[in-house]
């Protein structure tokens, strides 16, 4: 089992900004954030490979938040800014059990191992 914590949720105004960690434990495998809004799938928002390299985003966050790996930190970031209501949502790091192809990384079913999530909520 790969612990995984998030940490840095919070409620903020539209146009604020957070900042996600999510403490791991050396994990070396891809590394992503997900959300889920109340009665919404889960949906993934930002993905990174075990250097720090090669992010993804998903279309409805690109520009305005950043993914990002210390590794010497054992720590993932997730760096949002210019937030909206549509935010809102169960924030959640998961971290794939090995190599996973370009199909997967925003996908749910390409990560194994889940925190348990931290709440954000952008009010209007």
């Amino acid at each position: 089992q790969v612990p995984l914590v998030e940490l840095g949720g919070g409620s903020v105004q539209a146009g604020g900004s957070l900042r996600l960690s999510c403490v791991t434990s050396g994990y070396n495998n891809r590394l992503a954030w997900f959300r889920q809004a109340p009665g919404k799938d889960r949906e993934g928002v930002a993905s990174i490979n075990e250097i720090g390299t090669n992010p993804y985003y998903a279309d409805s966050v690109k520009g305005r938040f950043t993914i990002s790996l210390d590794n010497a930190k054992n720590t993932l970031y997730l760096q949002m800014l210019s937030l909206k209501p549509e935010d809102t949502a169960m924030y959640y790091c998961a971290a794939s059990r090995g190599s996973i192809g370009r199909p997967w990384v925003l996908k749910e079913a390409g990560y194994y191992y889940w925190g348990q999530g931290t709440q954000v909520t952008v009010s209007s």
